[in-house]
Formats: structure tokens, sequence, C-alpha cells
């Protein structure tokens, strides 16, 4: 019986990766619902470790592309790439971007608006990361808990862990050194006569945005990155730039109605990277930073060889020929 603290993603992707391999889990939630009390409900969902490398290390592309596949079996993901714009004012930001990622091709004012054709007009240069995909945090939470259940995996919601687990995957709550929270601001807008259908970044020498659609007129918007352990609801600085950049991206976000806000502490080591640690005969899947729904299913199998190595070296040659 392998026990796990944590119901959020990291423990529910990791719960997952062990049940496919035949173990038994069991998995202490304090939450009384799926991804009620994780960070991860405040995520973009996006699915882009080709942008990501702008600020991130190599290896979040290494990892990160093994994203797309795993999710795709357990919740709907939406390949539809990653469109990079920026103003007229802020085309050395756009330069830059370019220079500093790869897996992306530069798309003029045309090709945005048959892209985009909400976006016509309004931009005349942009980067097209066609590989890149998205999905809806909350709702794979939920599949990813029903999932984990299908296979026999024993969720117990509204339960403290014991001491002593197998695997602690409790994000900020463990007691990790070199652990450090990153707070991430996000709202959700529901503008109906706007039509997107890909993640977009708009950037910005201050705040870049990122908008990601959620269907039926509902975008998410986010972008910060607050050194700062204070869990309050967003600030109204944070909230007036999110606004401002949606509009930036097209004027009838001015009459968006904001139906949520919200704001999370992040768990991030000094490097960004995630990584798996052993204290006391517990194992620590932790540190998934901005990355986790893309990092999330590399870091689980980590977590699954080393908890299984009997089983690690079958997965690996099933990864190799996948």
């Amino acid at each position: 019986m392998i026990t796990i603290a944590g119901a959020g993603l990291a423990g529910l992707a990791c719960a997952y990766e062990l049940a496919q391999r035949g173990a038994r889990v069991t998995v202490y939630e304090r939450g009384e619902t799926p991804g009620a009390g994780s960070v991860a409900r405040f995520a973009g969902g996006m699915l882009a470790p080709w942008c990501e490398r702008e600020s991130a290390e190599e290896q979040v592309i290494t990892l990160g592309s093994r994203a797309f596949d795993w999710w795709a079996r357990v919740t709907p993901v939406h390949r539809r790439g990653t469109l990079v714009v920026a103003p007229v004012r802020d085309r050395a930001e756009l330069t830059r971007f370019a220079r500093r990622t790869t897996g992306h091709r530069s798309v003029g004012g045309a090709e945005i608006a048959a892209l985009e054709p909400v976006l016509a007009g309004r931009f005349g240069q942009g980067l097209l990361f066609e590989r890149e995909a998205h999905l809806d945090p909350r709702r794979a939470l939920r599949d990813l808990s029903a999932k984990v259940q299908e296979m026999g995996g024993d969720i117990r919601y509204g339960t403290a862990a014991p001491a002593g687990v197998t695997l602690d995957c409790t994000g900020m709550a463990a007691p990790l050194p070199g652990l450090r929270p990153v707070r991430g601001e996000m709202a959700v807008l529901h503008c109906p006569e706007v039509e997107i259908s890909r993640t977009l970044r708009l950037l910005h020498p201050r705040m870049p945005l990122y908008l990601v659609p959620r269907g039926d007129g509902h975008f998410m918007i986010g972008g910060t990155m607050i050194e700062s352990s204070s869990d309050r609801a967003i600030s109204l600085r944070s909230l007036s730039e999110l606004l401002n950049a949606a509009f930036t991206l097209h004027p009838a976000f001015a009459e968006a109605s904001v139906v949520e806000t919200g704001a999370g502490l992040r768990p991030a080591y000094p490097d960004n990277l995630p990584r798996l640690t052993e204290q006391d005969g517990t194992l620590y899947l932790n540190g998934l930073y901005r990355h986790g729904f893309l990092l999330a299913p590399a870091m689980a199998q980590q977590a699954a060889d080393q908890l299984l190595p009997e089983t690690s070296d079958e997965n690996h040659r099933e990864r190799q020929t996948a």
C-alpha cells in the first residue's frame, strides 16, 4: 500500500501513475472535493513548454513534452497552439521573446486575422507556437480524481493524512527547506462578444498577460508572479493591470463581466524546477512552481519509478515506443 498526502495536482498525478502500474494507493486530502484546496485551481492550464522556455530552463521543454498525450488520456486537451502578440510600441518585446524561444514561426497581420478573426487589424506581427495546447484545470482535477478511483485508488477527501505517509505532495504545507511561495493572481471574464479559440499571450515590459479560453464566452486571464507569502485576495493594482491588458487585446473586454478572481501561492525552489526529495522516510514531490500541469506528468512518472523500481524499466520502454 502506498499512501499519499495531498490530492492536489501533484498528488493526483502520482496516484494515477502508481495505480496504472498496479499499486494500491490511498490518498488523503483535507479539502472536501477535487481541487478545492489546491492552488492548481487558479492555474491557466497551458501546456506550453516552448513559450515557457523564455524564462525557464531547457528541462521544462524536455519534461513538458510528455504532458500532451498524458493529459489527453485523462481530460480534453485543446491542441490549438499559442499565439503571442504585442502592441506596436512593444514590438521589441516580441523580438526578444522570439530570440529566447524555439518551436514557433512568425505570422503577419493577415494570418493573425485568419487564426483569430476577432483580432483582425489589431496586431501586425506575432509568433505562433503550433504544437502547444491548453486544458481546463478544474475539470482536469475532477477527471484525474475520477480516473484514480476507477482504477481502485482510495481518495479520502475531508481527511488529514496520518504521520509517515509514503509520498508527500502538500505544496507549501510541506516541511521542506528551500521552498518559497510565489503568488499568482487571476481573473475569469465573461465576454460572449469575443470569440478566441487558443491561448493568447500579450507581451508587455511590465506585466505580460496570458488569456486562455474556457468556453461559452469565458476567459481566464493571468500573468502575475509576486515573491510573497500573502494569501489575501487579488490586489486592485494587479486586477487593474490584468483588465487593462485584456482591453489591449480587444476593446470589447471593457464590457466583460468579472465573474471570479483568485490568488494562490505556488511552491518553488531557488532554480524554479520541481524536485523529488526524501526526508525521514517520506518521499516529497514539490516545487512545481508555475509549470504544474506541464510538469506534473513527468514528475509523477519519476516518483512512480522511485517507489516501484520493478516497473520503471518496463514503463520506460513503453514511453520510448509510444
